[in-house]
């Protein structure tokens, strides 16, 4: 192998891992931004939809075992959250806080 072609891969291989990294600190810094638009709210996810925290027992994410579970959260708009329905919630609103479910 010549050593221009030796010199070609190597710079191909230099801006491929470049441009990787770049995209994956680009998207780093994209998701922090994104969720500073949006607030955790209780009470509104539908069951197995939920982005988190469903109670003792569950993993995370897709792991709500009912409709508006009262433990479980989704990520909606800031500032709307109190505004959602929730059947479960004492107030008939999605919760900033996990809330005991109402019967």
């Amino acid at each position: 192998m010549s050593a221009s072609v030796k010199t070609r891969s190597g710079l191909v291989t230099s801006l491929a891992l470049a441009t990787a990294l770049g995209s994956v600190l680009a998207a780093g810094v994209a998701a922090p931004a994104a969720a500073a638009d949006k607030e955790k709210c209780f009470g509104v996810s539908m069951k197995g939809a939920n982005d988190c925290a469903a109670g003792p027992g569950t993993t995370c994410a897709g792991t709500a075992v009912r409709d508006y579970q009262g433990n479980a959260w989704k990520l909606v708009p800031a500032g709307t959250c109190t505004e959602t329905e929730s059947p479960t919630s004492p107030t008939g609103h999605g919760q900033l806080e996990a809330f005991e479910e109402k019967s």
